[in-house]
């Protein structure tokens, strides 16, 4: 098997590949590069090798595209440039095994997202060992992450100095680096005073002080760590459905439609900036109107 030493001579390679084996035009080969690119980065942050990677990394990979919200359509070209991509390696003897065989391009179409209920959260949150050094971390993440319905790279990148907890809010910077002011509930705002307790014990690295949530080593928390914890904790609360950080953003603003909050007001939570993209919801709460009412109404009750 060949070694993968110069990433730039893969790539060159792989072009030459497109050119010559597949004929693809000029506009064809700048996407497939571009999605390789992507992922090629994504790799990098997160310091696995390509000879490493698993189908469960490229579905993180993918999980992490879900979350900056690229659409299903744009989602499946760029599985089937990185399907692309590994078929190249394996025949060029790069790789043993195409590991992106498995991965599957998400259905295109409008396709209402999962919703947790509200007891199901409180599950979730149960399920934290507090005995663990990192549960009243996690137990601030998870309650920063609904209460606030973030994505979680505005999670991520959340600075202490962005934090306003005495008044009520903190300042997320969002897609595009827009910054918008959100609404803290008392329960967030006093889990992160209780991590904070913990926090100022730890030794954190130069240059990583401002960020507010931590990993053991001292830098700021990564998507896949995230990713992680939800999962386990939807495991562990026997939530049997695909759950993902995301769920939880969506599960915010689906509980604040059916609390009688006005659309608009989502719309500036969630940081849209199209009103369409946030009337999803209003779907959402009319296809669960519909099923209590199939459920419920006394005219739909087999007797």
């Amino acid at each position: 098997m060949r070694e993968i030493t110069d990433l730039d001579k893969i790539k060159n390679e792989y072009r030459a590949h497109l050119i010559l084996e597949r004929g693809l035009s000029n506009n064809s080969i700048g996407a497939y590069e571009n999605d390789v690119n992507k992922l090629i980065s994504y790799l990098a942050d997160e310091q696995v090798k390509i000879k490493e990677v698993t189908l469960d990394t490229l579905q993180n990979f993918i999980c992490v595209l879900h979350d900056m919200e690229i659409s299903p359509r744009s989602q499946a070209r760029i599985i089937s440039g990185i399907k692309s991509f590994f078929r190249f390696l394996k025949l060029e003897d790069y790789i043993d095994e195409n590991p992106s065989l498995l991965l599957e391009a998400p259905q295109i179409g409008r396709h209402l997202p999962e919703v947790l209920s509200v007891e199901e959260i409180d599950n979730m949150i149960d399920c934290i060992d507090m005995n663990k050094a990192e549960g009243q971390r996690n137990r601030a993440i998870i309650e920063t992450l609904y209460g606030c319905g973030l994505r979680v790279s505005e999670l991520i990148n959340l600075e202490i100095n962005k934090l306003f907890l005495d008044e009520g809010y903190i300042v997320v910077k969002g897609k595009g680096s827009k910054e918008r002011m959100v609404p803290i509930s008392e329960v967030a705002i006093h889990e992160i005073n209780s991590y904070f307790d913990q926090r100022r014990h730890m030794n954190i690295v130069p240059g990583e002080e401002n960020f507010l949530f931590l990993n053991y080593k001292g830098t700021h928390i990564s998507r896949i760590t995230i990713f992680k914890i939800v999962k386990q904790l939807a495991d562990l609360a026997g939530i049997k459905r695909e759950i993902s950080p995301h769920t939880l953003r969506h599960s915010f603003a689906t509980h604040l439609l059916e609390g009688g909050a006005n659309l608009r007001a989502i719309q500036q939570m969630l940081g849209h900036e199209s009103i369409a993209t946030t009337e999803i919801y209003i779907h959402i709460d009319r296809t669960r109107l519909r099923e209590e009412i199939l459920l419920h109404h006394p005219r739909n009750i087999n007797q």
